[in-house]
C-alpha cells in the first residue's frame, strides 16, 4: 500500500474513533456498540 492510501485509512480510522467517542453511552447503547468496541469498529470502517 502506498503512503497516500495508508494516510487515508488512518484518517478514516481517527475520524470514526472521534465521532463514536463523542457519543454518550446511551447513544452507543442505542446503536448496539460498547465503548470498548470503538477501535475495532473503526478499523473495519473504510
Amino acid at each position: 500500500m502506498n503512503v497516500i492510501g495508508t494516510f487515508k485509512n488512518w484518517r478514516s480510522y481517527r475520524r470514526t474513533v472521534t465521532e463514536l467517542g463523542a457519543l454518550s453511552n446511551r447513544e452507543l447503547d442505542d446503536l448496539g456498540i460498547n465503548r470498548s468496541e470503538i477501535p475495532f469498529i473503526a478499523r473495519r470502517a473504510r
